[in-house]
């Protein structure tokens, strides 16, 4: 059976960055999935991924939505080959480490990644 998004979500709000393997091809995704986007298999099992990683992509959001405050950095966090859409703190670039640092309590929670 693979992870869904309540089980995704409620890992996250308890510190655990899970995320799902596609057991035919071995491809990893930070979000759940239910079909492989690699081999199109339908064999996903839930993995934990490491809580060091890479920034992927980075933006700052300058002009935030109604009840955030701003500027604030996002981006994507590639952990192994799974990648994480996340809030960044620390002032970091595209190439930099980050390691985990909880989560960003909101409607969803979402994970914060920092500076190493």
């Amino acid at each position: 059976m693979s992870l869904t998004h309540d089980e995704w979500t409620a890992a996250l709000e308890d510190g655990d960055l899970l995320g799902v393997r596609c057991t035919e091809c071995g491809a990893t995704y930070g979000t759940p999935f239910a079909v492989c986007n690699d081999c199109g298999g339908r064999d996903m099992e839930t993995t934990e991924l490491p809580e060091e990683g890479e920034v992927y992509t980075e933006t700052t959001v300058q002009v935030p939505p109604t009840g955030f405050e701003g500027p604030y950095q996002v981006g994507t966090v590639e952990l192994d080959g799974a990648r994480v859409t996340a809030r960044l703190e620390g002032d970091v670039d595209i190439g930099d480490r980050v390691a985990f640092d909880g989560v960003l309590d909101a409607d969803e929670p979402a994970p914060v990644f920092r500076a190493e």
